[in-house]
């Protein structure tokens, strides 16, 4: 057995030198927590010896990084270099590159890098990560061009995700970046373990992955904790409630327990900026160095740390990661923070929690920070300030701290002052708009002025819609063509007219088709598309004002000055510029932290009534199927509403065929039992997470289709919801919603008595 250990900076492990990926090697699955936590890594080792004014020569001297060990198999047959272990670091650390190589000037650096992602060596021409599969995807990150991951594998379609991740959490920018570059590629070392035989090769993969599982701080906090109580019968039944807790968060991520665990030791005990770090590395080392702080010197107290504190905090804070995967009546801010990516959002929101709390206390302050927190990150995107972990966690620190164990009334008052400390208003930045690091950001902004414009009108909510990914996606339009046969008018100098083209006033949202096909076309044409899009597009032909009475009373009601453009020139787009700052001001108005607010999907403005060129996706959601008179069995005897169904959530979700067929048979199931029970005087509801079936004006059962895989779900109030908590196919209660879902692969029959029960108490038999 040859075996040669050498540590290697990534300049010389990647230099000319081609990798392929052995055939056992999983998908690249790393995901943003992984890739934020590199990073932050990396800026904090960086920064530690930056100053201001360095040379690059400098950077020689800079502190040493170590980002572990990678196995290599050198096969003799074919002479190719076989990635065996570490690809997800070797896959990321390729995006970081292809990341600096887009942003730094053209020169001898850039060159360098260039030379670790793709060179010419043993005669091929490529990429030094080479993965056929792949070539594709990193060809379009590469060069800087958009890419359709639909349809593709999960790698590929990870690797877009990391790639966005990278372009926002990268925050070494300006002078700095330079710097950074080199110290990444001569700095950073890692030890690549080769082998020349690749049964050599894994046999070490086996021993470096096989050897068992290492205890997590989870386990080890466990095994702490647990070890202060004596009592067999209570440690036993203590571990079972931790058993527990742990398994429901990790239904969210394997590492959620973990998450978890941090956040709500951060939100409730730390006290200085070091307890905060402390615990995000090693929280079971500081729990047990903290016993007096944390109140746990009992066998009680160890005990109820878990049963009360821990199952407390833990389930909001799981219900508020599952909010921020999902649009959520009342939590509609954390959904938009976690698009923005704020991980530091959880600590803040579980702060002024306590365990003694009603549900609708907890509830009011969770609006209120999530509130406070989306007006903070979008006023500091607006103001081209950082949001990233690194530049906020000093700050959320000192947030957490004035804000622990508020009730909202106090809540409300602290926020709204620290606010202004936190952010500038929108107006103090009057150019705001697109440049090469934002355009994840100003996309967010978009969608949210183009929901709020359409559902302060009267319209339902299509903010998912926006948000969708794949081959239907939608895309950041310009409103002035990129090469414009002559400079508009006001313009001497070509790039005069690209900052100013880039501002968000002359920025819209169109579906990817429509974007791609109108792209350079002058505005006349453009206007002709814009008349047929959504509102805040629609608003720039004169159309709107005439077909769109809601749109009437929303602009007449909030004083925004919405006005048709026949055409757009420099003057046009200032004064789309003010509008669209005015716009940004009502939307993430500071006073929303002063009283409690309406949700986000209702409107001011009551519905709009349509016409002949009214929008037939609203008409589709409104009509709702609403024979609430009908027979269900009437209905499905014919089979249309199985096909409606269908066509609507495939619609919705048409990059995710699989989840949709999925939920078509579960829902198949229930109408199947329906007919068989005979239960009648139904009706049904279609809505972007779920499809109810209704009695009345109320919701019975359906099927939830925003969780992996679709699950059962039924409507009851918080207490037959704990009745049902001795089903053992119970799942998950959402109080918000009034919603339990079953656990995947509850069959129909088992949950025939529970659908009956709920049927009969609805019918008033």
């Amino acid at each position: 057995m040859r075996i040669d250990g050498n540590a290697r900076t990534i300049r010389q492990l990647l230099a000319n030198t081609k990798y392929k990926l052995d055939y056992y090697q999983r998908e690249y699955s790393w995901q943003t927590k992984h890739v934020t936590e590199l990073l932050d890594d990396l800026s904090k080792k960086f920064l530690e010896s930056f100053t201001k004014g360095d040379t690059l020569a400098d950077v020689s001297s800079y502190n040493h990084y170590f980002l572990g060990s990678i196995i290599i198999s050198h096969s003799p047959e074919d002479g190719q270099r076989y990635i065996v272990d570490g690809q997800q670091r070797i896959t990321t650390l390729t995006l970081i590159l292809i990341k600096l190589y887009r942003s730094l000037a053209e020169g001898s650096l850039k060159n360098q890098i260039e030379q670790l992602i793709y060179s010419l060596s043993g005669g091929t021409e490529g990429f030094n990560l080479e993965v056929s599969d792949w070539r594709n995807v990193m060809t379009a990150l590469y060069e800087g061009k958009p890419y359709d991951e639909n349809g593709d594998s999960e790698s590929i379609r990870n690797i877009v995700l990391r790639y966005s991740d990278v372009e926002d959490y990268l925050e070494i920018k300006g002078d700095a970046l330079s710097s950074f570059a080199y110290w990444l590629i001569d700095n950073v070392y890692l030890v690549e373990i080769t082998a020349y035989d690749s049964r050599d090769a894994y046999a070490i993969f086996e021993t470096v992955n096989d050897r068992g599982l290492s205890l997590t701080p989870t386990d080890m906090l466990r095994g702490y904790l647990l070890s202060n109580i004596e009592d067999v019968d209570r440690r036993n039944n203590v571990s079972e409630v931790w058993r527990e807790q742990v398994r429901t968060l990790q239904d969210i991520d394997k590492e959620e327990d973990t998450d978890a665990i941090k956040a709500w030791l951060r939100s409730q005990y730390a006290e200085s900026i070091q307890d905060f770090e402390r615990i995000g590395s090693e929280f079971h080392r500081w729990v047990s160095d903290h016993e007096k702080k944390l109140g746990i010197t009992s066998e009680k107290g160890f005990a109820n740390f878990i049963v009360r504190d821990f199952v407390f905090y833990g389930d909001w804070y799981h219900r508020l990661r599952l909010a921020g995967k999902s649009l959520t009546p009342g939590l509609e801010c954390v959904y938009y923070n976690a698009q923005n990516k704020f991980t530091l959002q959880y600590p803040v929101l579980l702060a002024p929690l306590r365990v003694e709390d009603t549900e609708e206390e907890v509830l009011s302050k969770l609006q209120i920070g999530a509130t406070y927190l989306d007006i903070l990150i979008n006023r500091r995107i607006w103001n081209f300030q950082e949001i990233a972990q690194r530049s906020m966690v000093d700050r959320m620190f000192s947030v957490i701290q004035d804000i622990r164990g508020s009730s909202p009334l106090e809540l409300r008052e602290r926020l709204y002052k620290l606010l202004p400390v936190d952010s500038n208003p929108f107006s103090t930045n009057d150019v705001f708009g697109l440049h090469g690091g934002n355009r994840r950001k100003i996309f967010l902004i978009l969608a949210r002025m183009t929901d709020y414009v359409e559902v302060q009108s009267g319209q339902s909510s299509r903010y998912l819609e926006y948000m969708r990914t794949g081959r239907n996606r939608y895309e950041i339009e310009h409103i002035w063509a990129e090469r414009p046969k002559t400079l508009p008018e006001g313009f001497n100098h070509e790039s005069e007219f690209n900052v100013y083209r880039n501002r968000i006033g002359g920025l819209l949202l169109l579906p990817r088709s429509e974007n791609a096909s109108s792209g350079d076309d002058p505005y006349s044409k453009k206007l002709k598309v814009y008349a047929g899009q959504n509102l805040l597009a629609q608003s720039l032909h004169e159309n709107a004002y005439q077909n769109r009475p809601g749109f009437r009373r929303f602009r007449d009601a909030s004083g925004l000055k919405f006005k048709p453009h026949s055409e757009f020139n420099k003057i046009d787009i200032n004064e789309r510029q003010k509008l669209y700052l005015h716009l940004a001001d009502q939307i993430w108005n500071p006073d929303k932290l002063k009283t409690d607010q309406k949700t986000e999907s209702e409107n001011v403005c009551g519905p709009e009534s349509l016409d002949a060129n009214g929008d037939k996706e609203v008409e589709f959601l409104n009509q709702r199927d609403n024979n609430t008179s009908s027979d269900i069995e009437e209905l499905s005897a014919t089979e249309p509403i199985k096909d409606k169904i269908r066509e609507f959530y495939e619609t919705r979700y048409a990059n995710k065929p699989e989840k949709v067929e999925e939920f078509c048979k579960r829902i198949d199931e229930l109408l199947d039992l329906i007919q068989k029970e005979g239960w009648h005087g139904l009706s049904h509801n279609y809505q972007q997470v779920y499809f109810a079936f209704n009695i009345g004006s109320k919701r019975a059962f359906g099927v939830h289709i925003d969780c992996a895989p679709p699950k059962f779900a039924v409507w009851v109030n918080p207490e037959e919801a704990e009745q049902l908590r001795n089903q053992p196919e119970f799942d998950v209660y959402y109080p918000i919603r009034r919603c339990v879902l079953f656990r995947a692969g509850t069959s129909i029959e088992t949950l025939c008595p529970i659908l009956e029960s709920v049927y009969t108490k609805l019918r008033g038999y």
